[in-house]
């Protein structure tokens, strides 16, 4: 296997907005992450990757673009952006850039042009279609925000498509010259330097021929079957990586939203030569039934393991994953996957041990690292968020749930939970602004903060920096092939993993009870590499775990 720089490597997610203010208007920018580099280089951090920063209206936070090729006025000026990528380079990280290649913003030149005329020249950079016989949208494709997909244009008396809000059309990536407009953006940032993209629902990018109705299937299957892998994807792709990425020394990271892993390998696998790696949906939707608020299910520890499995077998030895359980997207890890009460920060590293010794590229998203937690949004008021609103607004009609209910559920699994701005210590804001920021600071940020673990040597924060150094320091993390024990304890998650003459043994205890595992064959021969607990209890052929107790054995030679 070809020991790629960004495989080994662990990407730090950073969404500007929230991660440090440097000019005092309650909103992060590139400056603030400049002043964090220091902090960031001491994670043990390989690659940044930024969420957009490009010029836009934020009717979705940065995922509306008005301009590929400038920077957003509240996060700085390109000059600042070029001297960030240089100080991460000088500090021996890279910068990954965030790709909004399905739609841009109505605010873009090329929409406003396109609305202007059915002849202009952009009308077709666009998906647009005349109503339905009875003068409604096109069909019954809904938008990942809720409500219809198509937004009625009283000029043309035609719809166009629009997968996310109405201020976010699709483009119409049949037109070649939609495809060279984003070649050309692409190159614009890689002669800068910029060492790669993480390319937003890139999945999405072709659509079905006519666009036929969606089938009444539940939604993750029509993401699945309608909106993703289109007919002429496959094709976009390979243009994308022959005609960009493979004259550079970058790679590509797909979210991999509608992708499963029976065709994963389509996108990923090496021979094709299409996209680097992609994280998938399975694992960060584990909890989610059909729907991100209304329905979800009890966390499931042995769908769990059939998951990582499922991925890992699909793809060993033919492409690359990505290994995210938290993003901008999600609530907070922590709090979804752990116990982010009595067992917080146990669980926490906990669940770092888990990421941090499956196979594929680790991914973390800011905050994290220090155990950050879901918030209380006491009001609609206080809600960012544009797909918690919309769901909001929408049961106002519905009268589905309670106002209560609804909110309760924005709460559990609203996207601004990961979003509030970064705890960096217990002043005003958490240190993240001296102004009011752009979204409510967690409450707990007293509690909870950069400047309370830097020093403490039992903290979540040293935990991943300890943890992340010996990965580097040992490829059977990363690359090791995986035999499962105790496959279907729904309490433990047992592993080994063996590469070459290295092997490792991890123990993890998912519940707030102890729990015992039979390892007795090895145990003798092995020594504690990392352990979030102190000490480890052993009594005869059982190893008996705390709650919550992660423990990484290494056979020693």
């Amino acid at each position: 296997m070809e020991l790629s720089w960004f495989k080994k490597g662990t990407i730090y997610q950073i969404y500007p907005r929230s991660f440090n203010d440097s000019n005092g208007d309650g909103i992060g920018d590139l400056r603030g992450i400049i002043e964090k580099l220091d902090y960031l280089q001491s994670l043990n951090v390989d690659i940044l990757w930024l969420s957009p920063i490009f010029s836009s209206p934020n009717d979705d936070n940065g995922y509306d673009i008005s301009d590929y090729r400038a920077i957003m006025p509240e996060f700085g000026t390109m000059e600042d952006f070029d001297d960030l990528l240089q100080k991460t380079h000088d500090k021996g990280m890279r910068l990954v850039l965030d790709l909004v290649a399905n739609h841009c913003s109505d605010e873009h030149m090329w929409f406003e042009e396109a609305k202007k005329s059915k002849n202009n020249p952009y009308r077709d950079y666009f998906h647009w279609s005349k109503p339905s016989a009875d003068g409604g949208p096109p069909n019954n494709w809904k938008s990942f925000f809720g409500g219809s997909a198509w937004e009625y244009d009283s000029v043309s008396g035609e719809y166009y498509l629009h997968l996310f809000t109405r201020k976010q059309p699709d483009l119409n990536w049949k037109n070649p010259k939609v495809r060279e407009e984003m070649y050309d953006a692409m190159r614009f940032w890689l002669d800068k330097g910029v060492d790669g993209f993480r390319m937003d629902v890139i999945p999405l990018i072709s659509k079905q021929n006519g666009y036929p109705d969606a089938p009444d299937v539940g939604f993750r299957k029509i993401i699945e079957d309608v909106y993703a892998n289109g007919p002429r994807l496959h094709e976009y792709l390979k243009e994308m990586n022959e005609k960009v990425i493979s004259h550079y020394d970058a790679f590509s990271l797909a979210e991999g939203v509608g992708i499963n892993h029976e065709n994963a390998n389509l996108y990923i696998d090496y021979d094709r030569k299409e996209l680097d790696m992609l994280y998938h949906f399975d694992i960060l939707e584990c909890v989610i039934v059909n729907g991100k608020f209304e329905e979800s299910s009890p966390f499931d520890l042995i769908n769990l393991k059939q998951i990582y499995k499922r991925w890992r077998d699909a793809v060993h030895e033919k492409g690359w994953l990505a290994n995210a359980m938290g993003n901008h997207d999600f609530a907070r890890m922590v709090s979804r996957f752990g116990d982010d009460k009595e067992y917080w920060s146990a669980s926490a590293k906990m669940l770092l041990i888990m990421q941090a010794t499956q196979n594929g590229t680790l991914n973390i998203y800011q905050g994290d690292e220090i155990g950050m937690t879901n918030i209380i949004l006491e009001s609609v008021d206080e809600v960012n968020d544009v797909q918690s609103l919309n769901f909001y607004n929408e049961n106002l009609e519905t009268k589905r749930y309670s106002n209560e209910s609804a909110l309760e559920m924005i709460n559990k699994e609203g996207r601004d939970n990961a979003r509030t701005p970064i705890q960096w210590n217990d002043e005003v804001n958490g240190g993240f602004s001296k102004a009011n920021p752009w979204l409510k600071v967690n409450p707990n940020y007293k509690e909870i903060n950069v400047a309370k673990q830097d020093n403490d040597s039992n903290s979540i924060l040293n935990f991943y920096r300890n943890l992340l150094k010996i990965r580097k320091q040992n490829d059977v993390f990363v690359y090791g092939d995986f035999e499962e024990l105790e496959f279907n304890n729904s309490s433990l998650y047992v592993y080994k993993k063996v590469l070459s003459d290295e092997e490792i043994i991890v123990l993890l205890n998912f519940k707030n009870v102890k729990e015992k595992v039979d390892v007795s064959e090895k145990i003798s021969k092995t020594k504690i590499l990392i352990n979030n607990y102190d000490g480890l209890d052993i009594d005869g052929k059982y190893v008996h775990l705390k709650p919550y107790q992660g423990v990484i054995l290494k056979l020693e030679k």
